[in-house]
């Protein structure tokens, strides 16, 4: 699964970093940062929870 983000749309909760630390990091304001851009195998259902529980739809999945 291939994966975007819009920092426009990041809030800072972190919830994707607790999540998926092997994707996702906060920059020094709290925002999202994209550390890989695909997932795969058993990543794919941490990169899920971490979509699911961002509290402003700043991750997305693309071409699923």
């Amino acid at each position: 699964m291939k994966l975007t983000v819009d920092a426009g749309k990041c809030c800072g909760s972190g919830q994707c970093v607790l999540a998926a630390p092997e994707f996702f990091d906060q920059d020094d304001n709290g925002i999202v940062v994209l550390l890989a851009d695909e997932a795969e195998g058993d990543a794919a259902g941490d990169v899920e929870e971490a979509v699911f529980s961002c509290p402003t739809a700043a991750i997305e999945i693309v071409g699923r």
